[in-house]
C-alpha cells in the first residue's frame, strides 16, 4: 500500500490517498478542503477511487466529499455516530465560519461500525471505533498504519471541548484499541505529522 499525504485548508488538515500500487485502486481519508488539488493527484496517479472515508464528522475533514464524491464516483463512508454531521453545519462546527463557510456534505452511503472491513485492491483496512473527539471517530488500522483521524497526535490527542467530546472516553479507548496494536505501526494523523505506537507509549501526556 501507498500513501500520499496533502495538507489542506484553513485548519491544516491532513488528507490521505492509499492506493493498492499494483491494482491502482485506493480510497481517500478526509478530504477536508482543495479538492481540485486532490483530484490532480489521483489523475497523475491514475488511480480509481473506490471510497472516501471521513475518520470523523467535523468539518474540516469532510469538506471535499461532494466535489470529490461526484467527480470520482466514489462511495462515502462514515461511522454510524457521526453520520449526521455530514449535512448539518451546526453539527459539523462550520455553521459559525470555522471553515469560512457552511459545510454541508452529500449523506454517507456506508454506514461503518467497529471491525468493518474497508478493501481496496489487495489492501485491508479495518475500522476501530475511537469515540472520544467525537462519537463517531474512528481509526483505520491495517497494512501496516494506523489512519487515526483527530483520535491520536504525535504527542497528543484530539480535542475533547466540542460538543459530545469526551476525554475520559477518548483516553480510555486509546489504551484499550490502539496502543495496544504493533508498535511498530506508524500513525497518520488528521494534523501534524507521523508517529509510531511505540513512540506515543514513550511520550504521550496523555496515554501515560
Amino acid at each position: 500500500m501507498k500513501i500520499k499525504a496533502l495538507v489542506v485548508g484553513p485548519i491544516m488538515e491532513n488528507c490521505y490517498i492509499l492506493y493498492d500500487e499494483q491494482t491502482l485502486e485506493g480510497i481517500i481519508v478526509d478530504p477536508g478542503d482543495e479538492a481540485i488539488s486532490i483530484l490532480n493527484v489521483v489523475d497523475n496517479l491514475k488511480l480509481h477511487i473506490k471510497y472516501i472515508v471521513n475518520t470523523h464528522g467535523h468539518a474540516d475533514h469532510i469538506g471535499a466529499n461532494k466535489e470529490l464524491g461526484l467527480a470520482l464516483k466514489a462511495k462515502l463512508a462514515i461511522h454510524t455516530d457521526d453520520a449526521c454531521m455530514l449535512t448539518d453545519p451546526h453539527l459539523n462546527l462550520s455553521e459559525n465560519g470555522y471553515m469560512g463557510r457552511p459545510i454541508i456534505s452529500q449523506p454517507a452511503d456506508i454506514i461503518l461500525h467497529e471491525g468493518d472491513i474497508i478493501s481496496f485492491g489487495n489492501c485491508n483496512l479495518k475500522v476501530i471505533h475511537t469515540p472520544g473527539h467525537t462519537p463517531g471517530g474512528i481509526c483505520l488500522v491495517g497494512e501496516g498504519v494506523v489512519m487515526s483521524g483527530d483520535s491520536l497526535f504525535a504527542g497528543s490527542i484530539g480535542r475533547t471541548d466540542f460538543p459530545t467530546g469526551s476525554m475520559t472516553d477518548l483516553i480510555s479507548n486509546l489504551k484499550a484499541k490502539i496502543l495496544t496494536l504493533d508498535e511498530n505501526l506508524t500513525v497518520f494523523p488528521g494534523h501534524g505529522g507521523a508517529t509510531t505506537i511505540a513512540y506515543e507509549k514513550q511520550i504521550n501526556p496523555y496515554l501515560g
